[in-house]
């Protein structure tokens, strides 16, 4: 006998394991980002003139105090939207969103790796965790009945929210670190 889509349940693992995966993902920024940043940003400015110098300048900024409390402010963000998953059957918007952010970004740390031409903070967990993670919870709530249809705008959506979250993470940080404006 097969399962209808009302039989299968969206558990833990598929909401709460959001939190999971990012954390492990993390884990490796956590570890990388500012040893990275100091070695690398002098290549990085020389191989891609055409990034403004601000850029440059606000990324080489970033210390392992500021990196590490963004971290933390974007450990709340996600535990929340995996909350939210877990209390509706991953039928949440803010859950599906998150975690269609969440395998945006990896694809993101996969196109800098490219980019680069080697490693860079994210991209060893990124094909080991967070994409394969992000495919298998899709297909879950899509078992499941629950994934809200994917169209090209959620996609920039969830793109923009990574993307915000990222910049209100590093606000937060810097202001707690007092090195905000």
């Amino acid at each position: 006998m097969t399962n209808s889509p009302d039989d299968e349940k969206v558990g833990a693992a598929v909401t709460l394991g959001l939190l999971a995966a990012w954390a492990l993902h993390d884990a490796e920024e956590l570890a990388t980002v500012p040893g990275w940043w100091r070695r690398e940003l002098p290549a990085l400015r020389e191989r891609f003139p055409a990034v403004p110098q601000a850029v440059w300048r606000r990324a080489g900024s970033v210390d392992g105090r500021e990196f590490a409390v963004a971290v933390g402010a974007m450990a709340a963000a996600v535990a929340a939207a995996s909350a939210a998953g877990r209390l509706t059957g991953g039928r949440s918007a803010a859950y599906q969103t998150a975690l269609t952010a969440f395998g945006l970004h990896g694809l993101v740390h996969l196109a800098q790796a490219a980019a680069v031409r080697g490693y860079t903070p994210g991209s060893a967990t990124s094909p080991l965790v967070v994409v394969p993670f992000t495919l298998w919870a899709r297909h879950r709530l899509r078992r499941a009945g629950v994934l809200r249809a994917t169209r090209p705008r959620d996609l920039a959506f969830g793109l923009g929210f990574a993307g915000a979250a990222t910049v209100g993470a590093h606000a937060v940080a810097r202001r707690l670190t007092g090195r905000g404006a």
